[in-house]
């Protein structure tokens, strides 16, 4: 089971100067209890805003400078090969950012999407792509208003392939 994981605006909006653009507390909570103990994909600038290998996670990152290092990480020069690298996996998370969000979804490689969506319009520099209602089928949906902690009502929403 391949998922893109993500936590998107009602504009699309990812992020603006390779970072994210707003603080959820929430989202990143769920988003350590999905991913751990799973191998995380990611293109390089999504590792270099996070800035190191995430723990108890299997970090592949996707770049087509084939001299890249990165300790305690496993290189792919495609989104293919980061996906043969998990290829004995379960569950395997691609989490950012915006192309290799868009590739994976265009080369037909995902099979689920889990969605953060925050319930406010941003500016930014990278969009999700859009998610098409005749290929994915909503089928939950958990809505949450803002609080202390986070700024901003949103949701958790899955989405399966149709």
């Amino acid at each position: 089971m391949i998922t893109i994981i993500a936590a998107i605006s009602t504009n699309n909006a990812l992020g603006k100067d390779n970072d994210l653009i707003w603080r959820l507390p929430a989202d990143l909570k769920r988003f350590k209890k999905v991913t751990t103990g799973h191998f995380i994909l990611m293109g390089r600038n999504t590792f270099d805003s996070i800035g190191k290998a995430l723990p108890n996670r299997t970090s592949v990152i996707i770049t087509r400078n084939e001299h890249y290092q990165q300790e305690g990480c496993l290189i792919a020069g495609s989104i293919e090969e980061a996906i043969r690298f998990a290829k004995d996996e379960q569950e395997v998370f691609i989490i950012g950012g915006a192309q290799v969000y868009q590739q994976a979804m265009e080369r037909n490689l995902v099979d689920q999407l889990d969605i953060t969506l925050v319930h406010e319009e941003f500016e930014a520099d990278v969009f999700f792509p859009e998610i098409d209602q005749t290929i994915w089928k909503e089928v939950s949906r958990e809505d949450f208003k803002a609080d202390h902690k986070n700024a901003y009502d949103y949701s958790f929403i899955s989405y399966q392939k149709i």
